[in-house]
C-alpha cells in the first residue's frame, strides 16, 4: 500500500519537475504521462518475473481489483483521502472558470498555473490511496463523471461531489454482483466494473456523436 501511494506521488513529482524545467504544452505533458505509465507497466512486469507463485497470485488479484483485502488497518488511508476529496469538492467554481479557457480565467483573477498543479497533486493522492487499498479498478472514474455531466450539466460545484457519491455506489454494486454471481467464488470487482463500464462509455461516445 505504501509503495502504491509513494509511486503515484513520485511519478507525479517527476512530471511536475519536467514540466517546470521546460515550458511544455498540454499535449506534450500528456505524452510524458503516457510514457511514465508505460514505465510503471514495465516495473509491474519485473515484479511478475521475480515473484513467487503465492505472490504472483496475489499480484494478479490486486491488478484485477478487489475489495476483499481491505480491512480496518488499511482504511487508515481514508485520513489521507478524505481531506483531499473535501478540498477538491470546494474547487468547483474555479474549475468552471478554467472551462472558459486559461486566458479568460486569468483575466478573471484565477491563478491557473497554481491551481493546475494543486489539482494534479491532490488527484495523485486520491488515485494512489484508492489503488493501494483496492487494486486497479477501471471505468468507474471514467464513466460516472461523464454520465452525470450528460444528465446534470457541467456545473462542477455539484458534479464533483455527486461523482464521488455515484462512483462509490457503482463500486459497491459491482462488488455485490462479484460476490453473488458465482457460488463459492468471488469475481474481481475490476472485471465487473469494466464489463459494465465499457458498453456504457461506448454508448455515451456514440450519443455525443
Amino acid at each position: 500500500m505504501a509503495a502504491a501511494l509513494i509511486g503515484a506521488l513520485a511519478f507525479t513529482a517527476i512530471l511536475v519537475f519536467l514540466a517546470r524545467k521546460r515550458t511544455m504544452s498540454t499535449a506534450r505533458l500528456l505524452l510524458i504521462g503516457v510514457a511514465l505509465g508505460i514505465l510503471s507497466g514495465a516495473m509491474v512486469t519485473w515484479a511478475f518475473y521475480f515473484s513467487s507463485d503465492l505472490n504472483l497470485r496475489q499480484l494478479m488479484y490486486w491488478l484485477m481489483g478487489s475489495l476483499s483485502g481491505v480491512h480496518w488497518p488499511q482504511l487508515s488511508l481514508a485520513f489521507i483521502v478524505t481531506p483531499a476529496l473535501i478540498w477538491l469538492c470546494f474547487q468547483g467554481k474555479k474549475l468552471d472558470l478554467m472551462m472558459l479557457g486559461e486566458t479568460q480565467a486569468r483575466q478573471l483573477g484565477l491563478d491557473t498555473q497554481a491551481l493546475r498543479w494543486q489539482l494534479i497533486m491532490m488527484i495523485s493522492i486520491l488515485v494512489g490511496a484508492s489503488v493501494a487499498m483496492s487494486g486497479v479498478i477501471g471505468f468507474v472514474g471514467l464513466v460516472v463523471p461523464h454520465f452525470l455531466r450528460l444528465w446534470l450539466g457541467t456545473d462542477n460545484r455539484y458534479l464533483i461531489p455527486l461523482s464521488a457519491i455515484a462512483g462509490a455506489v457503482l463500486l459497491l454494486l459491482a462488488d455485490t454482483i462479484g460476490r453473488l454471481a458465482i457460488d463459492a467464488a468471488e469475481l474481481p470487482v475490476g472485471a465487473v466494473t469494466t464489463t459494465i463500464g465499457a458498453p456504457l462509455f461506448i454508448w455515451m461516445l456514440m450519443r455525443r456523436v
